[in-house]
């Protein structure tokens, strides 16, 4: 059997705003689903799906988007234009910097690039 990974699902209160934040960020068209889901495809990237849940995020992330960007800088601030927020400062070590973000429903995201 060989699998294929189709969409990424994330549960928010608010899949329109969410779908155009991240399709803001990466790319990609808004589609509007029924039962209040939306979702975007960027290009290089699988489907973003935003399912509607009636509860907020109340714990920490269990998986996390890394997207990889030749500027963190710039593209925090883009990130932060469109409504995110940083979680503390650009870290770097040996296998290269990130800085660690929040959509505006306080998903956890990581700006990366290589050393």
């Amino acid at each position: 059997m060989r699998a294929r990974l189709d969409q990424l699902v994330i549960d928010c209160l608010e899949p329109a705003v969410l779908a155009r934040f991240w399709a803001g960020l990466l790319g990609g068209d808004v589609v509007d689903r029924a039962s209040g889901w939306s979702h975007t495809d960027p290009p290089g990237f699988p489907r973003l799906a935003f399912q509607p849940v009636p509860d907020p995020r109340t714990t920490k992330n269990r998986l996390h988007l890394d997207v990889e960007v030749d500027d963190i800088r710039a593209a925090a601030e883009t990130a932060v234009g469109l409504g995110a927020q940083r979680m503390g400062g650009l870290m770097s070590d040996a296998k290269g910097s990130f800085q660690v973000m929040r959509d505006p429903e306080g998903n956890e995201f990581c700006f990366v690039s290589p050393p």
